[in-house]
């Protein structure tokens, strides 16, 4: 695992390109900043989207189109497409110059929202995205021709609270969407101007625009806002984390009456979720370091450990003086005593795969509200650890 710090505020949101040469992050603001791997472990600036008015809330970056979508707090959202011009320049990795006009240019987006948008994902074909807003709805974006922008269809009944969390099926059609009303749902978003007939899933066969198909919950007596979720790689389970400490794993497969396994942890409030293969999951939040969380064939989860070793080689052994001198000046036994022993300095607020896929993740990424990015290499990390076994 490897610490790359941007020396940047709370990184609320980001997205890697197809290659995963190149990051688009928003440091808590109303701009995106992208970089790009340099020579060594080293990353440089080489460009800034500047079209939002408040701040970004969501970025994602189709890998196949090479297109960025951005959503904010202003209420919009930009499709941005590269300029040919300094498409060579950021391939090489040289930062533009000051007063050089940014190598991307944004299309504008019809959303028609009356809140804040929260979150924006891509469709896996790429040729429409979802949008979450504080509206209760979801929009549904698709690219029209003839006026040269991306029209949108709106999600509505029944979400009754603010959206905070999206992922698509990989049949390109279903979409799930979790909020602050403490339910998951899983809705169809088919768009006959882009979408072939979709076949039947565990999930349903009726599928117009619009139709639940699938309302979960957690917990009958409580429940929590869905800060994330992740489907599996063949779309057939669904798992979601909420703000009551809760991680649930929901499968259409399995008896109807309990569709949904729920584990109560006694960590902070997960933040994101995703598979890292058939049968293990990684989630993160305020505790600031990821947990790995196995399934069983009966759809029930457990801990399996946290990820983390720690800052181990942040700290230096101190000599018997120093300690002594340590403790007579700060109470303390080391220098940086308030340091959290995790390699992440506060809240995990985005997971993601960066090697691999959800079915076989070789290498996971993770970004916090400390400003930091960290690489976990999944493989490497098993055979280090003892007792730990990724299914």
């Amino acid at each position: 695992m490897s610490l790359c710090s941007l020396q940047l505020e709370p990184i609320t949101c980001y997205a890697w390109n197809g290659d995963r040469s190149q990051v688009a992050l928003s440091p808590n603001n109303e701009s995106v900043h992208i970089y790009q791997r340099s020579s060594g472990s080293g990353w440089i600036k080489v460009d800034e989207l500047a079209e939002h008015s408040g701040r970004v809330t969501g970025i994602d970056w189709a890998p196949g189109t090479d297109r960025i979508v951005t959503c904010g707090s202003d209420r919009n959202a930009y499709v941005w497409t590269r300029r040919g011009a300094q498409q060579q320049q950021q391939q090489q990795g040289s930062a533009p110059a000051a007063g050089v006009t940014s190598g991307w240019g944004p299309t504008l987006v019809l959303l028609r929202f009356n809140r804040a948008a929260t979150c924006v994902r891509w469709s896996p074909r790429e040729d429409k995205f979802a949008v979450g807003s504080g509206a209760r709805l979801v929009s549904v974006c698709y690219f029209e021709k003839d006026n040269n922008w991306w029209v949108s269809k709106h999600i509505k009944k029944p979400i009754s609270s603010t959206v905070l969390s999206l992922d698509w099926h990989p049949n390109n059609v279903l979409l799930a969407a979790g909020s602050c009303d403490f339910k998951c749902r899983v809705f169809s978003a088919y768009v006959k101007e882009v979408d072939e007939k979709p076949a039947p899933t565990p999930w349903g066969s009726r599928m117009p625009f619009g139709e639940l198909m699938a309302e979960l919950t957690g917990s009958h007596s409580a429940g929590g806002w869905v800060h994330g979720l992740c489907f599996s790689q063949d779309g057939n389970r669904l798992a979601w984390v909420a703000h009551d400490s809760t991680v649930c794993l929901a499968d259409p497969r399995l008896d109807k009456d309990a569709p949904v396994g729920v584990l109560k942890t006694d960590f902070l409030p997960l933040l994101t979720i995703t598979f890292i293969s058939d049968n293990s999951l990684v989630a993160a939040g305020h505790d600031c370091y990821p947990v790995l969380l196995t399934s069983e064939a009966s759809g029930a989860l457990r801990v399996a450990g946290k990820l983390d070793r720690g800052r181990q080689g942040a700290t230096k052994n101190l000599s018997a003086r120093d300690m002594f001198r340590n403790m007579d000046k700060k109470a303390s036994a080391e220098e940086g005593d308030s340091a959290l022993d995790s390699l992440h300095q506060n809240s995990i607020t985005q997971l993601s795969v960066l090697e691999g896929d959800k079915a076989k993740c070789r290498v996971l990424c993770s970004s916090g509200m400390d400003g930091s990015f960290v690489i976990w290499n999944l493989e490497t990390m098993e055979n280090m650890m003892e007792g730990l076994v990724i299914a």
